[in-house]
């Protein structure tokens, strides 16, 4: 089992930034990715910016240039720093992780409980 916590939310005027931060903690062996979703209400979770263990990356159109993800493999920790935030940026954010316990086993992904980030025009 591996739980992931996150934290940086909160409110802020177009134009501004925000850093997000997303703990993972357990029985992890090796993480395979981590990754940032979003959803905005009545619209579905998508894809805001994947990294993988290899630390490579890869973002959603609508944020690429303002949006940077990065990790700490020493405290399996992702971030999402933020910038140049537009109102459509407005969206409960989660984070997901890809996990393995051991060496053999298969990966499990867990997400985390989101956090709201609000983008005032």
């Amino acid at each position: 089992q591996a739980q992931l916590v996150e934290s940086g939310g909160g409110l802020v005027q177009a134009g501004g930034s925000l850093r997000l931060s997303c703990a993972a903690s357990g029985s992890i062996f090796s993480i395979d990715f981590m990754a940032w979703y979003r959803q905005a209400p009545g619209k579905q979770r998508e894809l805001v910016a994947h990294i993988t263990s290899g630390s490579t990356t890869s973002y959603a159109d609508s944020v690429k240039g303002r949006f940077t993800i990065s990790e700490d493999n020493a405290k399996n920790t992702v971030y999402l720093e933020m910038n140049s935030l537009k109102p459509e940026d407005t969206a409960v954010y989660y984070c997901t992780t890809g996990v393995r316990t051991g060496t053999y086993s298969s990966t499990r992904r867990y997400w985390g409980q989101g956090t709201q980030v609000t983008v005032s025009s």
